[in-house]
């Protein structure tokens, strides 16, 4: 039979994506491979079962689509349990949430399932078209932006009519990464007025760039530069005294605030408290994109539409799943990309070799153990 992929159906609520869509079964099919997808998988998607036909797949239940199979597909790592009736020393590629679901990990060891989180990915060029927390980001800040707009009940755009002018929206977006990027391109578009801040000085420059202005303390080293894999690191107590009196005067005049800032295996950092909350006019709105970590700003509810000083705050939760089908595309295509880079033509197989550096960096256990120097660290 060759090489097996299963693709599993998502369980966990309101996950809607799916981690394969029939031009990537296509594209593992024309490698060798042969996949299996669970009934129902992308129905969130909307791609229907006799779709992952027409593409190649094989379409069953949990236990025939896993019988055999040499390596798991999903979006949201499953316990160790839902993979019941797979082979020893199945992989699995997912997103794992190695930190927050620590005891899954653990299980997934004591299983014996190889077990890849790919949100771990080295932010390195030969990763790019692997990583899936840019592919997910690039949408959610993009969908941060309608959002807002959503509930701000103004304009975004200046418009000048007859009856007179209406003022465009002020859009501040603290942190600028794939999510922050996107969602200042977004707001341009929109026509608001777009600021905006990350505690890496690099970033002013992609902020000019997108035509939006750069808010940053220049009077304080910030920090000692960017942390590995390219993530922001913790910023200096004197960064952050500067950084937060900056942002209060700053935040005071906008309309809308978009919060993106996370640091991989911690808390998200608070960046907004109630005070500066209190100091914007009554219809603004706040969208925080780390709320499901924790939160940036002070009283953020995953979830839920949270009004605090006549603010709005908006929690952000499974935001990728609200554009399963586009989210699910890149998702499909980032885990392709991954298994073609490893293909080996003469066993029809992926090799993953121990001591490459994306294999050292995704695999969390193997043989039994975790394996993870980043979570053996933590």
């Amino acid at each position: 039979m060759g090489f097996k992929i299963a693709v599993l159906k998502e369980t966990a609520g309101g996950e809607r994506r799916v981690a394969a869509v029939p031009e990537t079964v296509k594209k593992l099919s024309a490698l060798g491979a042969t996949v299996a997808v669970e009934q129902g998988a992308g129905a969130g998607a909307t791609v229907s079962d006799e779709a992952y036909r027409e593409a190649g797949a094989e379409v069953g239940d949990r236990a025939a689509v896993l019988k055999d199979a040499d390596l798991v597909f999903a979006v949201q790592g499953p316990d160790a349990a839902d993979l019941a009736g797979a082979k020893d020393g199945v992989m699995l590629a997912a997103a794992l949430d190695p930190f927050g679901n620590r005891d899954r990990i653990d299980g997934y060891a004591s299983a014996d399932i190889d077990a890849l989180a790919m949100e771990f990915m080295p932010r390195i060029t030969r990763a790019q078209s692997m990583d899936i927390l840019s592919s997910q980001s690039n949408l959610n800040g993009y969908k941060a932006v309608l959002d807002a707009a959503h509930h701000y009940g103004r304009a975004f755009p200046m418009m000048m009519t007859a009856a007179g002018t209406v003022s465009a929206a002020r859009v501040f977006v603290m942190g600028v990464g794939v999510a922050g990027l996107q969602a200042i391109a977004t707001a341009k578009r929109l026509g608001a007025q777009v600021s905006a801040t990350d505690v890496r000085s690099a970033t002013k420059e992609q902020i000019k760039s997108l035509g939006a202005k750069p808010i940053f303390v220049e009077s304080v080293e910030g920090i000692e530069g960017e942390g590995s894999g390219g993530y922001a690191t913790e910023m200096s107590e004197e960064y952050k005294k500067a950084q937060a009196e900056l942002v209060s005067d700053h935040i005071a005049k906008q309309d809308i605030v978009i919060t993106t800032a996370l640091i991989p295996g911690r808390a998200a950092p608070r960046l907004i408290n109630d005070a500066q909350i209190a100091s914007m006019r009554a219809g603004s709105v706040i969208v925080d994109l780390a709320a499901e970590q924790g939160g940036n700003v002070e009283g953020a509810v995953a979830g839920e539409a949270v009004e605090r000083h006549g603010v709005t705050i908006l929690g952000a939760k499974d935001m990728a799943s609200t554009m399963a089908a586009d989210t699910s595309a890149l998702f499909a295509r980032n885990l392709y990309n991954f298994v073609n880079a490893f293909w080996a033509d003469d066993t029809d197989a992926p090799v993953f070799p121990d001591d490459d550096e994306l294999v050292k960096g995704v695999r969390v256990t193997k043989d039994g153990k975790v394996v993870s120097e980043r979570l053996l660290a933590d």
